[in-house]
């Protein structure tokens, strides 16, 4: 009966601890990155050499700072080892058949590792200390507030079996991916240093641009983040149409890459790679890069007019990509997004790299522009990416779903029911199963929107998306900011709603307890079980199949929500304060006259239990 009136009823307007930080007084961090990198792709090692101008405009003086090494979790003993080992449901991709961890098994010859060999600021030498996938830096001079300072290192790192996210000679053939491969700076914000161990988990990055050199194998070609300097020394489709190639001599070739504005660098390479290009209308150019294999050929291709579709989308629905390109390269595990690209596998079903496409491609608003620090918010990042793209698809795909975020309602009842359930604001690596978190960052996160469309309005929604992207690109933001911009889209109070549904596990219960004649009229009486406080959409559809709606606002919302079934009329009830367990009102009709009644008809409210949102006539 529920879905019924969900397909009678839905609006399809969709397409069209907390932190605060003072805008006023907002800074962050700057790095400029130059990197000269030499590959050895017959025993995956790797050396190289970087100069990191760092500028602190923080209001504090640092004594030390802090570099990712993130390859050196690939190793037996690591805590992503020992995590993998320890936690209840281990990720798939990460364990053996018999539920070991790969990372356990790993050889000298297979484990990857980066290790920083030399390391001055200013010239002077510093001393650092290696602990796990840290770096501890210990300054020789602090660096004043406003101050800039010069690091200069060299490294050497050796590339893992594939495993997660980064490695060699994944399960698609693809020789290198090549994510989290650098010493990294660790990001220091309002909040202090966020050096966090890398456990398989999220990231937090420093803008800045980057200078790359990779000198590889003149077979291989790559791609990934940045633009390519020297295109005409290069080739491999990257050269300008109808020119010729400068013939260069020796085994190898150096790629110049130059990335402005970025907090991530990644590439990926391959001696078989296919490189196909498509430039948009709005200039941005698209790049394809993928296994040369019949079995590839049908889905690369399909994927590429698709690509442009959801980016238009998002352009339109977010707010411009702020780059030129954007890459889309066969590599990696699953999807994991980068900055100005994705690496993806897959390839024998177009429907799921496609899939993937669009929402790693989301990621580049949510993650790569606006950059949120994905270990405490993860939600923020991968809920608003798996919301927008839930859209993008239900639009670009054809399938029209009445509620295209279904799967992530189901998520989310499926949780609440394990009893598994963490608040939100638990740290990413701190949840007790991959399962809570997946549904916790995915699916809740999602329904943080979706369900955030039910308490303002659609149109308000979009456009305090849109409002929230054009106000903290480039700028970390934290919960705070997206409840402040829906508070000035909407005119309403929202502090209840960012607390209870990221800070608990509160959950949301209304239902309809008695329906009663009264008089002439019909009294109808409502309940809150759960502890979540939500305003309520009422649907009454009558015996000659008229239907009205009653909107009882919830009272700390401070304001109400525009009709949203204009072609129904609607009854706009006093406010429901929270504290009240249970709210009544009379309609002007007798019970006789009535069918059924419904609790929010848009099933946007994500009640837990469903059997008592409706009211029929025996």
């Amino acid at each position: 009966m529920k879905t019924l009136f969900l397909s009678l009823l839905m609006v399809t307007g969709f397409a069209c601890s907390i932190s605060a930080q003072n805008q006023a007084n907002y800074w962050q961090q700057h790095v400029d990155y130059t990197m000269d990198v030499d590959m050895d792709v017959d025993n995956y090692q790797y050396t190289g050499t970087q100069k990191l101008v760092y500028t602190n405009n923080s209001p504090d003086e640092l004594t030390r700072v802090y570099y990712h090494l993130f390859f050196n979790a690939f190793q037996p003993g690591s805590e992503m080892d020992i995590r993998l080992q320890n936690i209840q449901d281990p990720d798939r991709r990460m364990i053996t058949e018999d539920k070991k961890s790969r990372i356990a098994a790993l050889k000298e010859d297979e484990i990857g590792y980066l290790h920083v060999e030399s390391l001055t600021q200013d010239g002077q030498k510093v001393t650092f200390n290696e602990e796990g996938t840290v770096l501890v830096v210990e300054l020789a001079k602090p660096i004043p507030s406003g101050g800039k300072t010069t690091f200069e290192m060299t490294f050497k790192g050796q590339v893992p079996v594939q495993i997660r996210r980064s490695g060699r000679n994944n399960n698609d053939g693809v020789a290198l991916s090549m994510s989290q491969w650098y010493p990294k700076l660790a990001e220091y914000d309002f909040e202090g240093w966020h050096a966090d161990p890398y456990i398989a988990r999220e990231f937090h990055g420093v803008w800045g641009d980057f200078d790359v050199k990779l000198t590889i194998d003149k077979d291989y070609v790559v791609g990934g983040t940045g633009y390519l300097q020297n295109p005409q020394e290069i080739g491999h489709g990257y050269e300008a149409p109808g020119t010729k190639v400068k013939k260069q001599k020796g085994k190898t070739l150096t790629w110049h890459f130059k990335a402005p504005m970025v907090h991530d660098f990644m590439w990926a390479a391959d001696p078989d790679y296919v490189h196909d290009t498509l430039k948009m209308e709005n200039g941005t150019t698209l790049h394809f890069l993928y296994k040369n294999d019949p079995k590839f050929q049908e889905t690369w291709k399909a994927v590429q007019p698709m690509t442009a579709k959801a980016m238009d989308f998002f352009n339109k629905n977010i707010g411009p990509y702020p780059y030129d390109q954007y890459s889309v390269i066969q590599g990696g595990d699953g999807g994991m997004e980068y900055a100005m690209g994705t690496l993806i596998t897959g390839g024998d079903r177009p429907g799921s790299v496609i899939g993937t496409m669009i929402h790693e491609l989301a990621h580049s608003w949510f993650q790569h522009v606006l950059a949120t620090n994905e270990s405490k918010h993860e939600w923020m990042d991968e809920g608003f990416t798996s919301f927008i793209s839930a859209l993008c698809s239900n639009e670009i795909r054809g399938s029209k779903k009445d509620n295209p975020f279904e799967n992530s309602y189901k998520g989310y009842y499926r949780l609440v029911q394990s009893g598994k359930e963490q608040p939100q604001s638990t740290h990413a690596d701190r949840y007790d199963l991959n399962f809570a978190y997946s549904i916790a960052a995915y699916s809740k996160g999602a329904i943080f929107l979706s369900q955030l469309g039910y308490v303002i309005g659609q149109d308000k929604l979009m456009e305090t998306l849109r409002k929230y992207y054009a106000d903290f690109k480039f700028k970390h933001p934290v919960p705070n900011d997206i409840k402040r911009t829906a508070e000035k889209v909407s005119g309403m109070e929202l502090d209840w709603y960012l607390t209870d549904w990221t800070q608990t596990t509160n959950t949301i219960d209304y239902g309809i307890k008695s329906v009663e004649a009264d008089g002439n009229g019909t009294k109808i009486t409502l309940e809150r079980i759960g502890l979540m406080p939500m305003p309520q959409d009422i649907l009454v559809v009558y015996n000659d199949d008229t239907r009205e709606t009653f909107y009882a606002p919830l009272r700390m919302m401070r304001g109400e929500k525009d009709n949203p079934y204009q072609e129904i009329k609607r009854t706009v009830l006093p406010d429901w304060p929270w504290a009240f367990p249970t709210y009544e009102f009379t309609i002007d009709k007798p019970i006789s006259s009535i069918k059924a009644i419904l609790i929010d008809p848009s099933q946007l409210m994500a009640d837990v239990n469903g059997e008592n949102n409706i009211w029929q006539a025996e």
